[in-house]
């Protein structure tokens, strides 16, 4: 049994970009209509259905600017939406794809050299549990492996 939790964005933030805030780039969240394909919400970790509106904006998952705080683009819903709870098992939406990425923080929001790592999808919870037990690691990012967006934050329950 793993010890890890999956972490979305918060509500506050999320409904801050809905409401037509600024994103980590001081602009306006894009709004598009989704086709149905790809489209995963960083707040309710679903993906958008067909016919919804979305945002695209770039977020930094981070406290605050510094050299390791990197910034890129994210989908969320435009409308509100639930927040994926934090539990141990993994969103449905990251199982369609075949690995990710996975990277080691330190608790000053540092990259901790050598944890990152393309990481097949069924060995993500024990590769997370592996690095959050380490004692310089404090949370661990998922992104995608082949455009390096983030998806969401993992901790140790």
């Amino acid at each position: 049994m793993s010890n890890i939790r999956f972490i979305a964005m918060p509500t506050t933030l999320t409904r801050h970009y809905q409401a037509s805030g600024a994103d980590a780039n001081g602009q306006k969240p894009e709004v598009h209509i989704s086709d149905g394909d790809g489209v995963p919400c960083r707040h309710c970790l679903q993906n958008v259905r067909a016919g919804d509106r979305y945002l695209i904006l770039s977020h930094r998952p981070f406290p605050a600017p510094q050299p390791y705080a990197e910034t890129g683009p994210i989908f969320l819903h435009a409308d509100e939406c639930v927040r994926y709870e934090e539990t141990a098992e993994m969103p449905a939406m990251f199982r369609e794809s075949s690995d990710y990425i996975l990277r080691g923080y330190s608790c000053q929001d540092r990259i901790v050299y050598g944890t990152g790592g393309v990481i097949k999808t069924g060995d993500i919870a024990n590769r997370a549990d592996e690095l959050l037990r380490r004692d310089d690691v404090a949370y661990v990012h998922m992104r995608s492996a082949r455009n390096n967006c983030f998806q969401c934050r993992i901790e140790l329950t």
